[in-house]
């Protein structure tokens, strides 16, 4: 459900769960020709894993074009472009919900929201995510029924008919439309950084949870959450996530950490210093009674820290 999207849009597409339009195409005039029928905007997708670099949400049709040239005749994502999904454009605040499952039940965790452009007001090229808030205010009481009952059970459901029972944590990337929820993809992991975000709320043993999941217990477990809300600011390298430079000296670590956690999402020792080395370097998560509050105490926390070229987004929580 994860490593092909084919696979998955198929999967909705029998058990009826909502998700948007789509065709699949392994002939690049096919997938072209297509293109220049629906018109823009319009989404495309490489089949296969590609370092969650594989989306393309294109707003011209010489976009999705090139796009669709660059995956499937380019070979820019290797053997993973090789079939391509071009979906509608679907409108709406993106969410992420987690969920704990053990092949037959579904526990959803507190819904996150990611940050995916790299540069404030959601400008800039797609990244793995520049930071993450939870809960957020859209996914409100009623839409988490919503999707409970047209959207995750349905899923476990669908994977368990198809002899594929799903034990773990799946992902469930939402659009917020005016016409309901919809899926915009699956993982089948947990997703950073809305994980540091979400597991910050945790109140409990995850081992515990884990092995509920492996053993078809989850119904039974014993899962709480703290009322409160979390933000996780992404602290990335000058040029992320494009070219960038490694192996500058990171200060202000242990301050920061008084008040916060700081996840090490690319970061290296070398000689007795940590250093910079990827283009997400750290991950800075704090909480608050509220989500204002949250996110106020999480630049807080980062404002000690320091590398050259050192680059954050300052409206994490704010555009939605």
């Amino acid at each position: 459900i994860e490593s092909s999207k084919a696979f998955s849009k198929e999967l909705m597409k029998k058990y009826r769960i909502p998700t948007a339009k789509y065709e699949t195409f392994t002939e690049l005039d096919k997938a072209l020709a297509y293109i220049e029928f629906q018109g823009a905007p319009i989404v495309v997708k490489a089949d296969g894993l590609a370092l969650g670099k594989g989306v393309v949400v294109a707003s011209t049709v010489d976009e999705a074009k090139t796009a669709v040239t660059e995956m499937m005749e380019g070979k820019k994502f290797g053997e993973s472009g090789s079939t391509v999904v071009i979906e509608e454009c679907m409108t709406g605040p993106e969410v992420t919900v987690l969920a704990f499952a053990d092949g037959e039940h579904v526990r959803p965790m507190p819904a996150s929201q990611d940050h995916k452009r790299a540069y404030d007001g959601n400008q800039g090229p797609n990244t793995g995510g520049m930071g993450a808030v939870s809960p957020p205010p859209q996914y409100t009481p009623e839409i988490a029924q919503r999707c409970m009952e047209e959207i995750f059970l349905p899923t476990i459901r669908a994977l368990k008919e198809e002899k594929r029972p799903f034990h773990g944590v799946i992902y469930f990337g939402l659009m917020l439309t005016p016409d309901g929820p919809r899926v915009v993809e699956y993982n089948a992991r947990f997703g950073d950084p809305e994980c540091q975000a979400v597991l910050s709320l945790l109140d409990g043993d995850l081992m515990d949870i884990f092995l509920a999941c492996r053993e078809g217990t989850l119904d039974q477990a014993d899962i709480r959450w703290k009322d409160q809300a979390a933000c996780c600011l992404v602290l990335a390298s000058e040029g992320y996530p494009l070219d960038y430079k490694k192996g500058y000296p990171i200060s202000g670590l242990e301050e920061a950490g008084e008040s916060a956690a700081v996840f090490h999402a690319g970061t290296a020792e070398q000689d007795g210093q940590i250093v910079t080395s990827g283009g997400r370097v750290l991950g800075v998560t704090a909480l608050g009674d509220t989500l204002d509050g949250a996110i106020a105490n999480a630049y807080a926390a980062a404002e000690p820290i320091s590398f050259q070229g050192m680059h954050f987004r300052r409206d994490i929580g704010h555009a939605f």
